[in-house]
């Protein structure tokens, strides 16, 4: 019987390796350049991963880690979403 591989992600603000699942995903889409939370995967282009505990969200959005990584600032409403993910 095969083993299957399950992928790590690395979180964009604390650098650790953790399963899809604990993460939220950030995507730039190819097309628009819009910043979107995409855990569907329903959307194209570069995406960061970050974790869901609040410490790491917190530096994530003060560092500006959208903008060293994906070329592109993070809309404030996206920052909301994000804390709303968070709590659930």
């Amino acid at each position: 019987m095969k083993q299957e591989k399950k992928f790590l992600r690395q979180c964009a603000s604390c650098r650790e390796y953790k399963k899809k699942e604990e993460l939220i995903r950030l995507t730039k889409d190819h097309k628009t350049g819009e910043v979107t939370i995409n855990n569907d995967n329903s959307s194209f282009g570069r995406s960061i991963y970050v974790c869901k505990n609040e410490e790491c969200l917190k530096n994530f959005i003060k560092k500006k880690r959208t903008e060293h990584i994906l070329k592109a600032k993070l809309p404030v409403n996206i920052e909301e979403e994000l804390y709303t993910v968070l709590k659930n």
